[in-house]
Formats: C-alpha cells, structure tokens, sequence
C-alpha cells in the first residue's frame, strides 16, 4: 500500500491519469458532453496529483532518481527530479488545474462545431508531455518528449481547422518550433560528443574541464533552440499567431506554461550542466532579454486583437524573466554568488508570476470573445454591466502584469530592478552601461505595460458599448469563473506571501550546483524582501495594510463632507445633441500618440483612401478611409534578408537534381561520412 504513495508511483500514476483522459476523450468523442466531462476531470485529476507530488518534493527535499534500463540502451529512460524540476511541474500543475475546471464550462462553445474528444485528447497529451519534459534525465527520451510536447500544441492551435488563419498559425508554429528543435538536437549531439554520454547526470560530470569554445557553442545553440520556444525576439514571429489561434485554456497553457519549458531549459544548461558560464553569455541574455520586453510591449501596446495583445505581452514577460536570469549569469561569471542568487530567484518568482497572471486573463479574454465572437477591441465597450465578476478578475490580472503593488508582478519585478541596480553598483565600463540600459528598459517597459491594459480593460469592459449584440451578452458559466477564481487567489497569495515563496524559491537556487552553499539570512527574512546590501526592502503585507488604510480614510472623509449634501441623479449634458458610440475614444486614438514617441522603432505608417461624390471633380469627399500599421521590423529586417539567401542557395543546389537515385544514394552516402567523421 505504501509503494502505491511512493514519489516514482506517483510518478506513473499522474502520466496515467492523462492517459487515461486522453484515450477516453478519444473513444467518447461524438458525445460532446461526456467527452468534455471525462477529458477535464482526469486532466484535473492528474493536475491534482502533480501538485501534491512537487509539493512534497519542495517540501521534504529529497530528489528521486528512477532508471527504466532495457536490452536496447537507445530505449532505456531516467527520470530526475530535484528541486528545479519539482518547481516546473509545480507551475504546470497550477495552471493546469484551474484551466480544466474552466475548460469544462468554456468547451461547450465548441459542441457541434468541432470534435470536442480529439480536444481532450490532445489537451491531456499536451499536459502529460510538459511533465515529462520537466522531469526526464535522457537525451533520447528528451527529445521524444519535447518533440510530443510540440505536436500535441500544434494540434491544439489548428483545432479550429475551418478557420483559414488557425491553420497559418499552426504552419509557422511547426516551422518555427521544428527549426528550433534542430538545434537542440545540434546542442545534444555536442553534449553526448563531449562526454560520451546520454544522461544529464553523467553529462554534468564530463562537462567540467570542457573548453570554453565548446561551451560557447553549447550556449548559444541552447538560447537558440530553447528560445524559439519560449518566443525570445527575433524567434518569437510563431507566437502572436499561434497563441491566439488556440481555444483560449489551451492558450493559457501554452503562454503561461509551455514556453518556460524553454527557460526550464536555458537554466538547466547554464546553472546546472555547465559551470563557469563566461560573462559574455550572461550580457547576451541581458541585452535578449531588454529587447524582448521593449518591443513585446511596444507591439502589444499598437495591438487591437485581445488574444494577440497577450500574447505579445507573453513575449515582454520572458524579455523581464531573462533580465533577472542574464543578471544572475553575469553575477556567477563574477565571482559574486549572493548576487546571482538573488537575480535567479527573481527570474524563477517571475516565471510562476507570469504563469498565473497570464493564464488569468487569457482565460478571461476566452469569455469575452466566446460572448461576442469577436476578438477586436474596437468593438467591445461596456461589458462591465453584463459580466462583472469576469470584469473583475481581469482587472486583478491586468493589475498584476502591470506590477502594481501588492499583486504579485510588482514583487518579481521589483526583484529584477534590486537585482539590475546592484549591477550598476558593482560593475564598471560596458558592464555598467548594460545594466544601466537594462535598468532603463524595464522601467519603459512597467511604464508602457500600465498603459496597455488601462486601454485594454476600458476598452474591453467601461464606457459604453459599442456592437448591437452587447444585449444578448451574459455572465459566464460557474465552472468557468471558478477557474478564474482559483487564478486570482493564486495572484493574492503570491504577493501577500512573497517572504514564504521567496525562502522556498531560494531553495531551489542553492540546489544548482553553482549556487550551493550560500547563506539564506544574508538575502531575506519571512515577510520581507532584503536586498544582500540593504540597498532596498519591501514588505507586501504592509503595503496592502497602507492601501486598505488609505481606502478608508478616504472613504471616510468623503461621506463626512458629503452626507449632508444633496445628490441628484440626471443625464449627462451633451451639448444638444445625442452621444454615439462612435464618438467614444478608439484603441486606435489611445495607442497612437505613445506609438508616435517611437516611431523610430515600430515605423508607423499612415494611408489615407478617399472615395469622391464626382470622381472627376476632387472637391468633394464622400468618405475617408485612414488606414494605420506599424512596420514589422523583425520581419523585414531579419527574416526577409535570410528568406532571400535562402532562394537564391536553393535555386543553386536544385541544380544537382538529376533524376537518379544511384546519385541520391551517392549523396546520403557522402553525407553520412561526413556525419561519422565530424560526431565520431
């Protein structure tokens, strides 16, 4: 009985669980309702289990190893689970479980319309392989994994195959995430040439006196393959398509938990396998992350879809995690482990921030735009009176992205500027001016991000509406809120018990095998969040205690002026004439004038059509049309450049198509030589 309740049968039994779902979705699949049913409850149930499992882990702090060997060494498989894993799994788990509860009321948008057990089966698939990604020690099975995790996403973002754009979405997510998977493949094939070995384990221990040219490739393969996945710019361009394009918990999932799979990854590399990171890594990840944040926002600020505005607010997010990981690297490189200790902690606490906050409103946008069947801005307005309580989560979520105090976003990211501010403070010369530059783009970055949802949350649910549908619209199902609910408690709890997590968090930093062994008392106590040079401290619990006070006092003063006042009720003065909807301010207006401040950046672009009453008299216009675009900049400026170089060696080498196999042979033959002699 105790062995059923062991770490390793646990273990099984959760990836069970979701097989479990995944095979009866499947075979329940043309009873839309039982299928839904049965698909989110075992996902819940094995989301459930993931959460007891790592907590325990964290808690008892005790790693567990399992090893399957087989006859055949290419299908033999480990499993490794340490306090980095356990943490990953956490976060999964989290997500996962408020995400099925929802799914279970959001699905039933898609009954009749699309296959509703091919979404649960791949729904729990996708769950199952994020866990196994986080937790397996083999390279082979690795990949396998990773590769599981890819397709099962794909097919979730085309699940809505009748739409054009989902299928072009889920395309260039294949194309993009598959170039990234070479690398990977390209970055292991180096680690197992290095050490001679398949298990990361063993390969940590070869990799201690590799040369530093060889961990220099390592690296920057690693931030290429794992950073497409985790959306990092230039690599990013599949990800405000792909996003979107998915039923929005699989969205949630996949912006607020799979593409960390790819920080998972990038910290596992540059902490755990590797030692002696160079500084250089450490600044490229900074200087990544500062681009990722600025224009990620900037993009998201200009965007008028709701789902793509969060999902290019996924990409500023990662920019945020990579500056406190790109802190700590160089930090590590230094020789000051305290430092990077703090900069690591606040990366991971980011990472479980975003995870929540983001998840929240993506699932929050899920019910906007089932309600309207739209996804446009511009056509929302006054949603308030008709959904409050969903109006009421998303303005928690909006609130924390926006770090406003005393969410959860504002500790990490205040965080990540402690940890910047101590760079400027301790570096000198190019060191310096990056952090300086760091520091200067994360506070453009909370700046712009306030900016961007107090357009999306006014747009989206204030004012007055703006579609002739808005009549038929209504709350969302209980199951549904219940999701976002769990959510908004877990951003409440992450804030006010910032001292907690942060201790747990720095468990989890001392575990790696560069951060072992530093003192927690000289970093943090229970509540309060203390900087290694008292530079600055935060108590979360204080600050929501001052907020609450000063919600009173003002409360209270105004009904003291105010109650012997008469108050009278009438309709607004319009000036003679009656207030449309169309004389509201637009997203368009609100976003352009801070678009045109960076205009040098986002190159905007102004194209006025007009149409006359006489086309050969342009005197008199009948109506303008102005159509407004920013210029993709990543597209136009790296991918159009290597799209080109790409034809013009193409149009080369189709030369030596001749039509022959005995040749095609010749080819493989050479190619496979060359293979042996280069990785052998």
């Amino acid at each position: 009985m105790l062995e059923f309740f062991s770490s390793s049968a646990i273990i099984f039994e959760i990836i069970f669980l979701f097989c479990v779902g995944a095979i009866g979705s499947l075979f329940y699949g043309k009873d839309d309702e039982f299928a839904n049913w049965w698909g989110n409850i075992f996902a819940g149930l094995g989301s459930l289990l993931g959460i007891i499992f790592s907590t325990g882990v964290l808690l008892r702090g005790q790693e567990l190893n399992f090893n399957f060997k087989s006859y055949f060494p290419l299908l033999s498989f480990s499993v490794h689970v340490d306090y980095l894993a356990a943490f990953f799994v956490l976060i999964i788990s989290l997500i996962a479980l408020p995400c099925s509860i929802y799914s279970v009321g959001y699905v039933k948008y898609f009954y009749q319309k699309y296959n509703i057990g091919v979404l649960g089966f791949f729904y729990n698939i996708f769950l199952a392989s994020m866990i196994l990604v986080a937790i397996v020690s083999n390279i082979i099975f690795f990949i396998i994994v990773w590769e599981l995790m890819t397709m099962a996403s794909y097919f979730l973002v085309i699940f809505e195959n009748r739409e054009k754009n989902n299928i072009k979405a889920g395309l260039l997510y294949f194309i993009m995430t598959h170039i990234g998977t070479a690398f990977i493949m390209l970055l292991f094939l180096f680690l197992y040439k290095t050490t001679g070995s398949l298990e990361f384990s063993a390969i940590k221990d070869g990799m201690i006196n590799t040369p530093n040219q060889i961990k220099s490739i390592i690296l920057i393969l690693a931030l290429i393959g794992f950073g497409t996945k985790s959306g990092i710019i230039p690599f990013h361009i599949w990800l405000p398509s792909a996003h979107p394009a998915a039923p929005s918990h699989v969205s949630a999932l996949m912006s607020g938990v799979m593409i960390k799979m790819g920080i998972y990854m990038i910290i596992r590399i540059s902490f755990d396998i590797l030692s002696n990171v160079p500084l250089w890594f450490g600044l490229l990840v900074l200087i990544a992350g500062a681009i990722s944040a600025i224009l990620g926002v900037l993009y998201a600020l200009n965007e008028h879809d709701l789902k793509r505005l969060l999902a290019y607010h996924s990409i500023e997010n990662i920019g945020i995690i990579l500056l406190g990981l790109g802190s700590s690297l160089v930090f590590l490189s230094m020789n000051m482990p305290a430092l990077a200790t703090i900069g690591l902690i606040a990366a991971l606490y980011h990472t479980i921030n975003h995870a929540v906050f983001k998840s929240l409103l993506f699932l929050g946008a899920g019910v906007v735009v089932s309600a309207t069947h739209t996804r446009n801005i511009e056509k929302y307005g006054g949603l308030i009176k008709y959904m409050p309580q969903t109006a009421l989560f998303f303005l928690v979520g909006s609130m924390a992205i926006s770090a406003l105090p005393p969410f959860n976003g504002f500790v990490s990211e205040w965080m990540i500027f402690q940890s910047l501010f101590n760079g400027v403070s301790s570096f000198s010369a190019v060191t310096k001016i990056i952090f300086v530059l760091s520091v200067g783009v994360l506070a453009c970055t909370s700046a712009l991000a306030v900016a961007c949802f107090v357009k999306a949350f006014g747009m989206v649910f204030l004012a007055r509406p703006r579609s002739e549908y808005i009549g038929v619209i209504h709350e969302a199902n209980f199951l549904s809120r219940a999701g976002m609910g769990i959510l908004t408690t877990f951003i409440i709890i992450l804030g006010f018990f910032a001292g907690v997590i942060s201790r747990f968090l720095l468990k989890i930093s001392n575990s790696l095998i560069n951060l072992k062994n530093i003192e927690s008392s000289a970093l943090m106590n229970f509540n309060f969040i203390k900087m290694h040079n008292e530079f600055a401290s935060i108590s979360t619990p204080i600050i929501l205690i001052a907020i609450v006070l000063l919600l009173f006092i003002v409360i209270f003063f105004v009904y003291t002026l105010s109650r012997k006042q008469k108050v009278v009720t009438n309709i607004t003065w319009d000036c003679g004439c009656s207030l449309e909807p169309g004389m509201e301010i637009t997203a368009t207006g609100f976003s352009r004038s801070i678009v045109s401040v960076f205009k040098n950046i986002l190159r905007p672009s102004r194209k006025v059509n007009t149409d006359f009453f006489d086309a050969d008299n342009g005197y008199f216009p009948k109506n303008n049309k102005i159509d407004l675009a920013i210029k993709d900049v990543y597209g136009f400026y790296f991918y159009k450049p290597i799209q080109k170089i790409i034809i013009y060696i193409s149009n080369k080498i189709k030369k030596i198509q001749t039509g022959v196999i005995n040749i095609y042979i010749l080819y493989i033959f050479i190619a496979l030589i060359g293979l042996l002699i280069i990785f052998v």
